[in-house]
Parts: C-alpha cells; sequence; structure tokens
C-alpha cells in the first residue's frame, strides 16, 4: 500500500462536536466522517480494521462449527407481528410500490428462526450454530460518540439452536468462551458481567464490556468474589441491619412548609436520607401501584417490571398521584393512602426504624413510622438499583466497587421466547414434536472500531493491536528524493507483504515530522524509519506502543526478520 494512492485525511484540530476520544481520533486520523446524525461514512482505514475485526470473529465462530451466512436487511411486517416486535420504538418501516411493509432489519431473531422452522426437521439437525456480518438500523434517540452509538451500524449476529435446556446451557457457555478468545486475541481488556435481557430475552444473558471512564453503563464488581453485573441488573440481597433494636416511636405529623425532595425534608427535619421512606406511584399494565424505598435510592425499574410481570410500567401522572394518596406530589406517603393499591416494598424499607413519610397533604410529613406496625406492604422485593458500597450479592461479606464500560458484547438464552410463536419445531427421537430452544449473541462491529481506541490511545493517537490494526506497518521515507533510500523502502514494504504482513509505504512529499505524526496518529503497530542510518545500511524500528522509549537500529538486512518479532511481541 502506497501512501501517495492513498485516502488519509488526516486532521491536526480536534472537532469541536467531538467529545470521547475515539470519536475525536476517528476523525482526525481518518477514519470516518459523518453524513447525517448517527450515520457515518468509513474510510479505507476504517474498513480495513471491520473487516480485520471480522476476520478474528470468523475464525473463531469457524472452530465452534458455527456456519456463515447472510440474511436479508428487509424483513416483513408479517414476520415481526408473529413475535410482537413489529412495533419496537426503534424499527425504521417502509413500504414497497405494492403496499407491502418491511422493517430495515434491526436484529434477526426472526429472520433466522423463520429459516430454522422451514428447514430443520429432525432432532438430528440439532444443535445447529448459524452467524453473519450485517448492516443494523436502529431509530436511536440520541446518537452518540461516534460510531459507539449510531443509527446504522455493522453487526456480528449469531444464533444457537438446540434440543433441550442442557443443549441451550452448553451452546451458550461455547459461545461465552469464543467471545474470551475474540476479545483476547484483540487485546481487548474485558470483563464479563450480568445483564438484563431487556426487549431481547429476560433468561441468562452476559455482557462483554471494556472498562473506560467514557462508558455508557455502570459496572459492579466484587474482586473477591469474582463477580461483575451491570447496575441495572445487579441484584441487591435482604440483609438485616447489626444496628441494635431502637424503641418505636409515636406517629407524630409535622409541618415541613416547601419541603418536597428527599434533600430537602432530610435538611428540613434534620434526619439521614436513608430514613426517609421514598413513596412513589407508578402505573403497571393500567394498574396503580406504590414502590417503597429509603430516601437515598432509586427505583431500578427493570427489576420492579420483572417482580410485577408487567409488560408496560411507567411513573404515574400528577393526577393519579394525587387520586392514590391525596397528597400532590412531594407528600405522599404510606400512612393513610387515599386508595387501596398494592404496595411493593423494597428489602431496606423493611428494616428502617422510626422513618420519615410524606404525609398525604401538601406542606407535611409524618415521623415515627415503622413498618409493621404503621403500613404493611403486599410485597418485599429487590426493588432498587445497586451502587458501590452494597454487600455483594454473591458474597455479602464483601462491598461492590464501581467503574464505567462500553459494552462490546452480548449473548443470552432465548429460550422458546421466539421459537414458540415462530413454530419452530423438531421430531424428537421419541417421535414427539418438540419446540426448539434459542440462544443469541453479538458483537457490535462498528462499536467496537472506537471501543479499541477509547481501551488504548495516548495523547499523540490510536495504538492498534496487530491483530486489528488497519495496516501493521509503516514504512516512512525521511527524503524521498533519496533514490537509493526510497528503491529500498520499496523493496522491504514488498518482501514485508510476501510475508503476510500488511504494510503501508509513506512515500508522500511531506516532511518527516508530518509522517511520523500521521503515523502516530493512525496508530500503525510498527514504524521502519529510512532515515540517516541508511547510508549506513541500518534502519530504525519503533513499535507505536512504547511510545517514550527510542528506536531501535537494524541492518537493512535484518529488518524484516525485526519487524516480524516485534510484532510477534505486540501480539502476544
Amino acid at each position: 500500500m502506497k501512501a501517495d494512492r492513498y485516502l488519509l485525511p488526516t486532521l491536526r484540530e480536534v472537532p469541536a462536536d467531538a467529545e470521547l476520544a475515539s470519536h475525536q481520533l476517528l476523525l482526525r486520523a481518518g477514519y470516518i466522517r459523518q453524513l447525517a446524525a448517527g450515520v457515518w461514512s468509513y474510510l479505507p482505514l476504517a474498513w480495513r480494521v471491520i473487516r480485520r475485526v471480522e476476520q478474528v470473529i470468523r475464525e473463531e465462530m469457524e472452530a465452534i462449527g458455527c456456519l456463515e451466512t447472510r440474511l436479508p436487511t428487509l424483513t416483513p411486517k408479517e414476520l415481526l407481528t408473529e413475535t410482537g416486535r413489529w412495533d419496537v420504538p426503534v424499527v425504521y418501516k417502509l413500504s414497497d410500490r405494492r403496499d407491502a411493509e418491511y422493517a430495515l432489519g434491526f436484529t434477526h431473531e426472526e429472520a433466522m428462526c423463520d429459516i430454522v422452522r422451514r428447514e430443520v426437521r429432525s432432532w438430528r439437525q440439532l444443535p445447529l450454530l448459524m452467524f453473519q456480518h450485517q448492516t443494523k438500523f436502529r431509530d436511536e434517540p440520541r446518537p452518540r460518540g461516534g460510531t459507539l452509538r449510531t443509527r446504522e451500524f455493522i453487526m456480528f449476529d449469531a444464533y444457537s439452536f438446540d434440543r433441550d435446556v442442557a443443549g441451550m446451557d452448553a451452546s451458550f457457555d461455547t459461545f461465552a468462551q469464543s467471545y474470551r478468545n475474540i476479545f483476547n486475541r484483540m487485546g481487548l481488556p474485558f470483563v464479563e458481567a450480568e445483564a438484563d435481557g431487556g426487549d431481547i430475552g429476560d433468561l441468562d444473558n452476559r455482557e462483554f464490556l471494556i472498562l473506560t471512564d467514557a462508558g455508557e453503563d455502570t459496572v459492579l464488581r466484587c474482586a473477591e468474589a469474582n463477580f461483575a453485573a451491570n447496575a441495572e441488573a445487579c441484584a441487591c440481597p435482604d440483609i438485616a441491619p447489626t444496628d441494635p433494636d431502637v424503641p418505636e416511636e409515636a406517629l407524630q405529623t409535622v409541618p415541613t412548609p416547601g419541603a418536597r425532595t428527599i434533600e430537602e425534608v432530610a435538611w428540613f427535619l434534620k434526619v439521614a436520607p436513608q430514613k426517609l421512606i421514598k413513596t412513589l406511584v407508578y402505573v403497571a399494565d393500567g394498574t396503580p401501584v406504590v414502590v417503597l424505598l429509603c430516601g437515598d435510592r432509586e427505583v431500578n425499574e427493570i427489576k420492579l417490571r420483572r417482580f410485577i410481570g408487567a409488560k408496560d410500567l411507567a411513573l404515574a401522572s400528577e393526577a393519579i398521584v394525587e387520586s392514590v394518596t391525596g397528597a400532590p406530589v412531594g407528600f405522599a406517603g404510606v400512612v393513610g393512602l387515599k386508595q387501596n393499591v398494592r404496595m411493593i416494598a423494597d428489602y431496606e424499607v423493611r428494616y428502617v426504624r422510626n422513618g420519615v413519610t410524606g404525609a398525604n397533604a401538601a406542606d407535611a410529613h409524618i415521623t415515627g413510622v415503622n413498618p409493621g406496625r404503621d403500613f404493611t406492604p403486599a410485597d418485599y422485593a429487590d426493588a432498587r438499583v445497586a451502587v458501590a458500597g452494597d454487600p455483594c450479592p454473591v458474597a455479602p461479606q464483601y462491598l461492590l466497587t464501581d467503574a464505567r464500560g462500553i459494552e462490546v458484547g452480548h449473548i443470552f438464552k432465548l429460550g422458546t421466547k421466539y421459537s414458540e410463536p415462530l413454530k419452530a419445531a423438531y421430531v424428537a427421537e421419541n417421535g414427539e414434536q418438540s419446540t426448539i430452544l434459542m440462544g443469541s449473541y453479538g458483537i457490535g462491529n462498528s462499536r467496537l472500531l472506537a471501543a479499541l481506541i477509547e481501551a488504548s490511545h495516548d495523547e499523540n493517537g490510536i495504538i492498534w493491536h496487530p491483530s486489528v490494526a488497519p495496516l501493521q506497518v509503516v514504512v516512512i521515507v525521511g527524503n524521498i528524493k533519496d533514490e537509493p533510500a526510497l528503491a529500498a523502502a520499496e523493496t522491504l514494504h514488498d518482501e514485508l507483504e510476501r510475508t503476510g504482513i500488511s504494510v503501508m509505504l509513506d512515500n508522500r512529499d511531506e516532511r518527516i515530522g508530518v509522517k511520523f505524526k500521521d503515523a502516530d496518529l493512525i496508530g500503525y503497530p510498527v514504524r521502519v524509519v529510512f532515515g540517516k542510518g541508511f547510508a549506513s545500511g541500518t534502519v530504525e524500528i519503533k513499535a507505536r506502543r512504547d511510545a517514550k522509549d527510542a528506536a531501535k537500529e537494524v541492518t537493512l538486512n535484518g529488518a524484516v526478520d525485526a519487524v516480524r518479532e516485534r510484532l510477534a511481541e505486540l501480539s502476544a
């Protein structure tokens, strides 16, 4: 590859609207350009990275017998209607000249399952594993972070089809190990975390994330128990406090003029926020539900919806809050509700002594509130968001710590969520029909483009791992008017390519300082320089990762071996 014939639109200035390091560097290094909000063009360097990512994934999929396929971008309305996903908010919809309706593929569970329900008949054809690399489309309300959250993106998605739960579990474990292999080969530091399945599925699932301050997700970890979970899915155990019993006080209504928020009430009454019992009204599938938490906690709507078994869950309007409690928002309380509705309390509320709650009247609260005596919830449940400092769910003697993370992969056990409505079944060994069990596995290839940079960059630019670098080596000629040096550089370029190494020969008519800056910005793993030492038969070799170390001089005759050795070291 010759730089004078390559598209390298590098920028010296940081784009004003790019906040994340990966977004800035992808723009500055000439990898991507924006076409519209959440829609990006992948320039030649970026496309090479994505193809390298795809190849690593492809090799690991072939190792487990997963078959590559390619599904249509268009999914007929009828197919998505069978599973109830036609009206998912992120779907882009269109119709043809005959008014037939389609969705642009936002995921392919239905399309893949449709193949299996048509073609798989017998237990002898299972398990079956298939994957694809495909462009997906989602009407993302807030695209951000360059290629991290977009409306059009490139994704690896795979699916497993099994006879029974044991087979589904085995496929899930097989893919989990493949994901570890994939990310390790890319030099990507990652954590595995328990996660919420969202709309895809509510059985076991696992996220793979890189830890970075730029992450959208909060990951809670316990190193002692080797535990990690996304905060939205992290369980909060029911643990009684070790504090001595406190005598119960009498209920007392006290004026709290203008104090609506937890902070305002806690300050006004000189009590800790956790002594307040927060009373929230939700509407679950059209029915009001009262939810109680300690004042310093937030509701985890994902866990609450799952506990209730509701399809739709949302905070109630002010009118509904007032009809249930008799009070304006900010003064709702657990004692003396106006309506008899289901009350669900977080585990921690069980242990509140002499707490404070709204008086269900404006500008007033009640003190001395105790569960059991003054109110009795229908259920105690894990309904709060876990935070750092909480007990670890699997080893409560240890406390959780938190970090920010970017999701780069997600694997799901789907069970019969899609195969049952789509009637994907097989004839078992006993001759009876049985529903196929599915798994779904995804990696955001274009998302990885940004995540890899977030995990590995410095103030000068990108630091690629050799397995995913657009080109593994850059050969720089200090002075292209030095014809012997240029000829020798071209020879080295050709020799390296013959050994299977991807090379960029920077033969542009630019100052050597510009070439060095571009090399660091673009992130070639190894740099070979034909400089002053060429006259005495040497070239300089330097790894991008070793930015502060001096370049190593090697003989020109030994340059190929030296480059291969350095790449092997960087890949280890």
